[in-house]
């Protein structure tokens, strides 16, 4: 059992985490209706629907916390489905390259999401623990697809853009 206030801090957490894998599937929709080969929106498709499975954990942790997702959810799908099409307008090789920046960078943020659990809420840091091991797996899968590294400048404004995200799903 949960003390109060891990309880809250589990939740806000987990609410980030929400919105993140909301974002994710977003992105890959994104991409998907983009992607110039049937192969790219096949991979990135099934990235998507692995995201969907754990959008779906996070949904069931928040309410076994007692605590909601995020508010701003429409917001989030919406802009990064938009990012996702522009990444895959850019060409198979850079949105593949985007999916595996994005996981790599996601990868960072679940190990600080571990960090920062309470140590009795073994539950989420389950959930947490598989969902960084298929995005390492979606990111590996991308690059060997044919992902391109993307420049310094992007990967900044990515990092930036996340920091934006998971400092207001944390709250709202």
């Amino acid at each position: 059992m949960l003390a109060e206030a891990e309880r809250r801090s589990s939740a806000a957490l987990m609410r980030v985490n929400h919105a993140g894998e909301l974002a994710a599937q977003a992105l890959y929709h994104g991409q998907a209706l983009a992607a110039r080969s049937a192969a790219t929106r096949r991979m990135l498709l099934a990235a998507a629907r692995s995201e969907s499975d754990h959008l779906a954990w996070c949904e069931i942790r928040l309410r076994e916390l007692g605590a909601r997702p995020s508010l701003l959810k429409p917001l989030w799908y919406a802009g990064s489905f938009v990012i996702g099409a522009v990444a895959a307008l850019m060409g198979d090789d850079t949105s593949l390259g985007f999916v595996a920046e994005t996981e790599r960078q996601v990868e960072g943020h679940l190990d600080e999401h571990l960090a920062r659990l309470p140590p009795g809420d073994t539950r989420s840091r389950a959930i947490l623990k598989t969902m960084r091991a298929d995005e390492i797996a979606h990111g590996a899968a991308a690059t060997a697809a044919g992902g391109t590294p993307l420049p310094g400048p992007v990967r900044v404004l990515m990092r930036r853009t996340a920091r934006i995200m998971t400092a207001t799903a944390y709250w709202v």
